[in-house]
């Protein structure tokens, strides 16, 4: 399977809503015995309102939202946009559909965000996770990022649940 990897234009909107909302439903499933932690972050009113305007949150020249896509179908999403930290960007939203896992889309999507960061202008790109997503924290191991202090003051609750990773750009 060969994956490109491009840009979102408004277009994409509904396929970029239908990989976050399961992005968040693979959350719910994982985090099943962390009660909480998705409707704490990741509320429905709350989350719909943020998809309704990713596209301005990560919108070039300082963010961009990244599609990846095999044969015509795009199977996964990544981006990121600047924190007010100088230099800094955060990683958001890095997510394969299941029926592409395995084929090197997460790893290629991910390497195309840094890149594209890079490019940018960024010396740094952070992210956090839960820790019940191993796959994701495998991946971002193997690509170099390293555990990093949180980059925001997590809910004191859910604090030994989340997991923060820094890479130099």
């Amino acid at each position: 399977m060969t994956i490109s990897i491009r840009s979102a234009d408004p277009n994409d909107a509904p396929t970029i809503a239908r990989l976050c909302w399961a992005y968040r439903d693979l959350l719910v499933d994982r985090a099943r015995d962390i009660p909480g932690i998705v409707d704490t972050y990741y509320g429905a009113d709350n989350y719909a309102a943020l998809i309704d305007d990713l596209l301005r949150i990560h919108a070039r020249p300082t963010g961009d939202i990244l599609l990846a896509e095999a044969s015509g179908i795009i199977v996964g999403c990544a981006m990121y946009y600047p924190l007010t930290a100088q230099g800094v960007t955060e990683i958001k939203r890095v997510f394969v559909d299941p029926a592409a896992r395995g084929t090197g889309a997460g790893r290629i999507l991910l390497q195309a965000t840094l890149d594209g960061a890079r490019r940018d202008g960024y010396t740094r790109a952070v992210l956090d996770t839960i820790a019940p997503l191993t796959e994701a924290i495998a991946l971002y191991d193997r690509m170099g990022f390293a555990p990093c202090p949180p980059f925001y003051d997590p809910d004191p609750d859910f604090a030994p649940h989340l997991r923060f990773f820094d890479h130099p750009l």
